[in-house]
């Protein structure tokens, strides 16, 4: 942890602002590589780096949930080899990390449509969530080939399928059942979403979630981000005035 860092100071901020969940758009590992003219794989596993540093920030502040976008369903357009090495950074990472997660009280569960991945990879992804099940520290959700309009058409086949089988009423259908029927299942909507890289777009990431979430648009490259960024980033949503659309 960074000595300029007050994280008493922060964790007030968390607690007074009720930030119980922070989701990030992890932008800017290509383009951190290319201005350094370093292979994008660098800028990749500088971004591992980044996440690390971001889960235990998230810890330190008293932030109880992060959600990170690591691999989207359109992410399966890029270069064979670079889809490649990314599915194996992320089986590398959790081979190398997963006991010190675990020991660290981290609860990792992964989001996305996970059955269509590589048999050794979905067993990999599968071993980390059993391990973790049941810590109860900071709640680590992994968005891996994943897309909000494939979730929201997923939970609206399963709520149809259960009008078909008689199982519930078309006049039940309310918000509540269908974020019970999306992956984040159980979890609180994002109070703060952060996209760095300065790109002002939200990609196809957390559509139904993040209704009511506060932007924040950072110009950093994902690799340079850590735990001072978060704590600009929480105090900077101290100053919102969340209005929920009223």
């Amino acid at each position: 942890m960074e000595q300029t860092i007050n994280i008493d100071k922060i964790r007030k901020i968390v607690q007074e602002t009720n930030l119980k969940h922070v989701s990030a758009i992890m932008d800017g590992n290509r383009r951190w590589a290319k201005e350094r003219m370093l292979p994008s794989a660098i800028g990749h596993q500088r971004g591992v780096d980044a996440l690390k540093q971001t889960v235990r920030a998230c810890s330190d502040f008293g932030i109880k949930y992060l959600t990170v976008y690591a691999f989207s369903t359109e992410n399966w357009n890029r270069k064979p080899e670079e889809v490649n090495f990314l599915m194996g950074l992320l089986a590398k990472t959790l081979g190398k990390e997963l006991e010190e997660m675990h020991k660290e009280n981290v609860k990792i569960t992964f989001i996305g449509d996970i059955k269509a991945l590589g048999i050794q990879l979905k067993k990999i992804l599968e071993n980390a969530q059993e391990v973790t099940k049941n810590n109860t520290g900071i709640n680590l959700i992994i968005a891996f080939n994943y897309g909000a309009r494939m979730e929201i058409t997923n939970a609206v086949k399963n709520i149809v399928q259960k009008v078909k089988n008689n199982e519930l009423n078309p006049e039940d259908i309310n918000e509540k059942l269908i974020s019970d029927n999306l992956y984040t299942a159980n979890v609180p909507d994002p109070d703060l979403l952060i996209r760095t890289g300065g790109e002002v777009r939200v990609s196809n990431y957390l559509l139904w979630q993040i209704a009511y979430s506060e932007i924040l648009i950072r110009d950093e490259y994902w690799p340079d981000f850590g735990a001072t960024s978060l704590a600009q980033a929480v105090m900077e949503f101290e100053k919102r005035n969340r209005r929920y659309g009223k």
